[in-house]
């Protein structure tokens, strides 16, 4: 049914804070829980610390614009200034079921200011209460495991073939994962870490009982599903020219959540935008919409920005664009979008950290 959307510039709001990515997913507490990484949060909301944290989940309540962050105490501080560029890791995919939240955390193979860093793989933790405690993948009170100490025992995925899966994102379908009918939990990620492989989309899946299992998980094949990651196939290439070389390479990481009203699956992402030396945000990201009547797709573009600039504004270095699932409108037709904005005016950087945009959906009749 949806033939285009439209960013709706005149709504767009500038919800403050501190951080980036915004990975968000709606709970059976009516509270949705987003990830921050590389920021302080809210300095207005209680529990603020001042602290800049690696990683670190909120809580959201309420709608745009009276949208309220919430401190979640009882996650485990990763904080940037105690340990820069030492043991960090990147809260990214997130997941929503009863009252257990999943949450995959990307980690570099070295620190980034190193040659050669990339992303190689992501740890687990989850919380069985709504975010109140935080555990590892086998139960134990989450740790931060330094560079030598990852592997594949305390990792879900470390140094795939090509480095496939080490930036995850969560497929959303509505409030507590409502709307899923197949008992599946769906992960997508980059195929890699390079150009020819981040532009690929790869995807897997695991019973919704099992997330805590790495022997069940299974990986699409392009006709079918297999327990071995390297009979992964691609389900959707995104254009050439939009992965970055220097520091590690950060790109096409998408947002996918199912639209009920309208039933299809939706997905957005963005490409870096990148000078001819491959250094990252040197010019407007690209931003494109796809849509699809199955998780494995196949994927219909029906929007494409190869300059996004949110409010026409010409500066605009916006990456990780995020679907909010609780806002998509009862009707199907609009959304909430996130995503973040670095900027630099005469040198000076200018960072907008949490930013909300309504987008209209275009619809055939």
């Amino acid at each position: 049914m949806i033939r285009g959307i439209r960013r709706l510039d005149d709504t767009t709001l500038r919800l403050g804070g501190m951080g980036d990515n915004w990975h968000t997913t709606w709970a059976v507490d009516d509270r949705q829980y987003t990830s921050l990484c590389d920021g302080s949060g809210w300095p207005d909301i209680s529990g603020y610390t001042g602290h800049n944290y690696n990683t670190r989940v909120y809580a959201i309540e309420g709608d745009p614009p009276r949208s309220a962050f919430r401190h979640l105490p009882g996650f485990p501080d990763l904080l940037g200034e105690d340990s820069p560029n030492v043991n960090r890791y990147y809260g990214f995919g997130i997941l929503a079921l009863e009252r257990s939240i999943y949450h995959f955390l990307s980690t570099p193979n070295h620190p980034f200011l190193e040659p050669g860093a990339r992303f190689v793989g992501a740890k687990l933790i989850h919380s069985p209460d709504l975010g109140q405690t935080w555990l590892n993948q086998d139960g134990t009170p989450v740790r931060w495991e330094s560079w030598a100490d990852r592997g594949r025992d305390n990792m879900i995925f470390f140094e795939e073939t090509d480095d496939a899966f080490s930036l995850i994102t969560m497929l959303q379908m509505g409030r507590n994962y409502e709307h899923n009918t197949d008992g599946y939990a769906y992960l997508y990620a980059p195929n890699g870490n390079t150009e020819g492989t981040m532009n690929q989309l790869v995807l897997c899946r695991v019973p919704t009982g099992r997330v805590l299992d790495r022997a069940s998980y299974a990986f699409y094949t392009g006709d079918g599903w297999s327990g071995d990651i390297d009979d992964r196939a691609p389900v959707h290439t995104f254009p050439s020219g939009w992965v970055n070389v220097k520091y590690h390479p950060y790109a096409w990481h998408p947002s996918v959540t199912y639209n009920a009203p309208l039933g299809c699956y939706m997905m957005t992402t963005w490409g870096m935008g990148t000078a001819p030396d491959g250094m990252w945000f040197a010019k407007p990201s690209y931003f494109g919409f796809w849509i699809a009547d199955r998780p494995e797709g196949p994927w219909t573009q029906v929007h494409e920005e190869t300059a996004w600039m949110p409010c026409g504004d010409r500066l605009a270095q916006a990456y990780q664009p995020q679907i909010i699932p609780k806002w998509i409108a009862p009707d199907g037709r609009s959304f909430w979008m996130a995503w973040t904005d670095f900027q630099k005016v005469d040198g000076e950087p200018i960072y907008y950290a949490f930013n909300l945009q309504k987008v209209e959906i275009e619809t055939r009749g």
